[in-house]
């Protein structure tokens, strides 16, 4: 049996808590599922986890908050994974109760080091009747009992909207829990478009990898418009269904244009561009993970044109100059503190 999470694994020691239909929301690893007890609907925003749960026998999957497939009242048990950002937990808990039949029970379960501390300070100020069921794996569980279901879940009325500024450029961008930089410019995007607003990006088809809420893309689009430039389309792929739904309310309300797609990676991605711009994730929950970075990395170049640029930003500890030379092409140094790095690569 692969290892799982401490939290998944302190689920599996529980599983004598489970009865009925099962709604597991926040897998974090497909493995789980063969091994519980139980069946039922497993909810994740991660695509390349969502598209490992389709292959998992009796289980029903969904992709982020706003799956065509969700419905109230479809689970006797709900188990919901602490995850990253707390405002996101509160998203997940509120989903639990809309998916829950009468009656039903919730499970929270997450690591002391992910905050499950403060996490129940939450959990109980929206069901005062919880209570610890164990603790395990560096984990605590938690469970209460006779739920009564909310009978409306709208994931739009998460949403909500900050204003972000670049090199003179100042609009609206969309937000929800758990997704990237929410509500602020990332000091490493920054940078990006500083380099982009001295050195725009090369006519032709633009990809904004990891593209979160779609700062990027929109920002190209508007500074090329304010600057008299012919402006340029940017498709955007993110593996976060929360980024796909916060890019695409971003481009509509600033009217910019180009395709933003749900991609494990660049599975999605097709045909070559003349430009990929990304500030790509260094972290799965709070572990530092280069691991998606650099399969992008070795992938790249056959979805750039010859002699199309690559632009990425990164924390400038990340050793990622010797894989882009390698595997995309002469690379250098457009700007750099002490914080990050923005490289330029070719393709050979």
């Amino acid at each position: 049996m692969p290892v799982l999470p401490n939290s998944h694994e302190a689920l599996l020691k529980n599983q004598d808590l489970l009865r009925g239909r099962l709604a597991v929301i926040g897998v974090a690893d497909s493995g789980l599922l063969p091994v519980l007890s139980g069946k039922g609907l497993a909810v994740t925003e991660h695509l390349g986890i969502y598209q490992q749960v389709q292959a998992a026998s009796g289980w029903v999957s969904a992709f982020g908050y706003d799956d065509p497939g969700l419905a109230p009242g479809m689970a006797d048990t709900l188990v919901v994974f602490l995850p990253k950002a707390r405002a996101e937990l509160s998203l997940r808990l509120e989903l639990a109760l809309w998916l829950a039949a009468e009656g039903a029970r919730l499970i929270l379960v997450g690591e002391k080091k992910e905050g499950i501390a403060g996490a129940v300070k939450q959990l109980r100020a929206l069901l005062p009747q919880a209570v610890k069921a164990d603790s395990a794996r560096h984990c605590q569980v938690w469970r209460a009992d006779n739920l009564q279901p909310l009978p409306v879940f709208d994931v739009s009325r998460w949403l909500q909207w900050h204003t972000v500024e670049c090199a003179g450029i100042r609009f609206e961008v969309a937000g929800l829990p758990g997704i990237f930089s929410d509500g602020e410019l990332d000091g490493g995007t920054a940078m990006l478009l500083e380099t982009l607003a001295d050195s725009p990006v090369a006519m032709g088809r633009v990809l904004d990898f990891a593209c979160g809420a779609g700062v990027m893309g929109a920002w190209v689009q508007l500074h090329q418009r304010a600057t008299g430039q012919a402006v340029t389309p940017v498709d955007g792929v993110d593996v976060q269904s929360q980024a796909v739904t916060c890019a695409r309310a971003t481009y509509q309300a600033v009217s910019v244009d180009g395709v933003i797609v749900a991609s494990d990676g660049l599975s999605a991605v097709e045909g070559r561009y003349a430009t990929v711009i990304t500030n790509p994730p260094f972290h799965t929950g709070i572990r530092t993970d280069t691991s998606m970075t650099e399969q992008f990395l070795r992938d790249v170049a056959r979805h750039l044109e010859p002699g199309g640029e690559l632009r990425l930003v990164a924390n400038s500890f990340l050793p990622y100059e010797a894989l882009i030379r390698r595997h995309v092409g002469p690379v250098r140094a457009l700007a750099a503190d002490r914080r990050f790095t923005v490289w330029s690569a070719r393709r050979h």
